[in-house]
């Protein structure tokens, strides 16, 4: 087979393959549901004479259905913006917690659940917190990196910003009410997905796929600085004005996704390997690939975790004790190679 068919395949098989991981969660949980509520729920949409369980359409329509889409948005948009990172940085360790806007999105929220906000406050708190981080990561690369590297001075400076915010929810923490707040604070935190409205996935939905769009239009341009900055320019490509639109965009992709889940890692660091070894390097092919990877994977993680056991198990466990093995295998097998 040759690489254009197995592309067009991958492409074709991956939407395909997440629409039935999306079907097949809706089955999974703790109050059984019978393929007969599905399709007496399908058929209310077009005939309104359709007889359908009260139960079953509370279970899927707002409990179930917003965490798949959840799931899938969110996975989707950490795999995809770590995909992007990875080809900015020319770096296959560089994940979206790199430049410190997890850290920073979590000390909003913390902060948030302190003042005992409410969880819309504790999103906004959240976005606006992990947007911050990243005005102060590219301040301060401003102003210090003249004349070094820029690319490991955005690094170093996201590592410094990341490490003073996870300081800060360390020090939130410390003085939280123990009894009330404190666990409150550790459980967001950890990754999770409960309690999501539709409602509330309207904006990660528009700064998801927006933000996808203009990344991977822009793929091409990500490839040509694989070659270095100097070869890049000289092939027409405006090397600072791309940095600094990846970065916003992937900023704002990121702080949308964390602010409703908490931090869940490990995605925006593996599902890019993955999606690279299905599809392979050009970019353009890559981050949308890498966001149907990520999509699919986050929902199957999260399957895992609300039926493996009684309680339900913080995404951000279950990602890296998958993930981190998993990275382990991929190395192991690059290696040989």
């Amino acid at each position: 087979m040759s690489s254009k068919s197995r592309k067009l395949y991958t492409f074709i098989l991956l939407p395909l393959f997440c629409l039935a991981v999306a079907v097949t969660s809706l089955f999974l949980g703790r109050f059984p549901l019978a393929w007969n509520d599905f399709a007496q729920l399908l058929r209310s949409f077009f005939d309104p004479d359709a007889v359908v369980s009260p139960q079953a359409a509370t279970i899927i329509l707002h409990i179930r259905l917003p965490r798949i889409l959840a799931a899938f948005l969110i996975g989707g948009t950490l795999s995809l913006t770590g995909a992007a990172y990875q080809g900015l940085f020319r770096n296959p360790m560089v994940s979206p917690s790199i430049l410190g806007v997890s850290s920073a999105a979590g000390f909003g929220a913390a902060l948030a659940i302190l003042m005992a906000l409410s969880s819309f406050w504790v999103q906004t708190f959240s976005f606006l917190s992990g947007v911050g981080a990243i005005v102060i990561v590219y301040l301060i690369s401003l102003s210090t990196g003249r004349g070094h590297n820029k690319y490991l001075t955005l690094i170093l400076s996201g590592m410094v910003v990341g490490a003073i915010f996870t300081a800060l929810v360390s020090l939130l923490k410390y003085i939280a009410d123990p009894y009330d707040t404190l666990p409150s604070i550790v459980y967001w935190l950890m990754g999770g997905l409960a309690g999501i409205e539709l409602s509330e996935l309207k904006f990660l939905a528009v700064v998801a796929l927006c933000g996808g769009f203009i990344l991977t239009i822009s793929g091409w341009k990500l490839d040509l600085l694989s070659f270095g900055d100097d070869e890049a320019r000289s092939m027409g490509v405006h090397v600072e004005y791309l940095r600094f639109l990846v970065i916003v965009v992937a900023t704002l992709m990121t702080a949308a996704a964390v602010c409703l889940s908490g931090i869940i890692g490990w995605i925006g660091l593996l599902v890019p390997h993955i999606s690279r070894m299905l599809i392979g390097p050009k970019n353009s092919y890559l981050l949308p690939a890498s966001f149907f990877s990520g999509g699919a994977f986050l929902m199957l993680v999260d399957d895992f975790s609300r039926t493996v056991t009684s309680m339900e198990i913080p995404l951000g466990i279950t990602t890296s004790l998958i993930g981190a093995p998993f990275f382990i295998f991929i190395l192991l097998k690059t290696s040989k190679k």
